[in-house]
């Protein structure tokens, strides 16, 4: 019996679920880059090898396939899920959340002998916990009543960004009048500046998921 017009769009927003699976498949790529870099943190210690960053490049580049895989199947899809702008801006985000926290990997490679790099550890908790935040928000979208769950998540991403803030100007007020020489001085300011931009990262690809949920909802 042929399918009718029902049975299609259920095909159609049901069964689907390939931008929901790519858009998880990218939040999951995000916090999988904050993950290693919490590893990482005691081997950046001292004059390592760019070899030690091999993991976290591969994870960027895995999460560049998944953003492209994205940008192929909305140009060969003319109906989605969601609206194709939200899938595309919320793809963008979630590899900026990547792309950030290699950064913030590449700066520490270079970071001046004798510099405790562990002094940044609750910066970098702060982080993947934020990206890991992203995460459930994302796997909620695909729910018909994610609405109010969203919105409890976003608050506590938000929360902890004011938390970053707050722990960020505690750092540049020790830093600043600390007995530390310039060449430390511009060091540290650059990476605390690096490691908030990576948590706001965060809320941006949040913020995203929170207003398609009210668009939804």
């Amino acid at each position: 019996m042929p399918a009718g017009p029902m049975s299609a769009l259920q095909r159609i927003f049901g069964r689907d679920t390939k931008f929901f699976d790519l858009l998880e498949n990218g939040a999951a790529a995000a916090k999988h880059s904050a993950t290693i870099l919490v590893g990482l943190l005691p081997g950046l210690a001292g004059n390592p090898s760019p070899e030690v960053l091999a993991d976290l490049s591969t994870a960027r580049r895995k999460h560049k396939r998944i953003s492209q895989q994205t940008t192929e199947e909305l140009c060969k899809n003319f109906v989605t899920a969601l609206e194709r702008e939200d899938i595309e801006e919320l793809s963008t985000a979630l590899f900026k959340i990547s792309k950030t926290v290699e950064k913030i990997g590449e700066r520490l490679l270079i970071s001046p002998k004798g510099t405790d790099v562990g002094h940044i550890s609750r910066q970098v908790t702060m982080l993947e916990k934020a990206a890991e935040v992203v995460v459930t928000m994302v796997r909620q979208l695909r729910g018909k009543k994610h609405g109010e769950e969203i919105r409890d998540e976003y608050d506590e991403l938000q929360t902890i960004e004011g938390d970053a803030d707050k722990l960020m100007n505690e750092l540049l007020k020790e830093l600043y009048h600390g007995s530390g020489d310039a060449r430390s001085v511009v060091f540290w300011k650059d990476l605390y500046e690096l490691l908030e931009k990576g948590i706001d990262r965060c809320r941006d690809a949040g913020y995203i998921v929170f207003h398609v949920a009210l668009k939804y909802s």
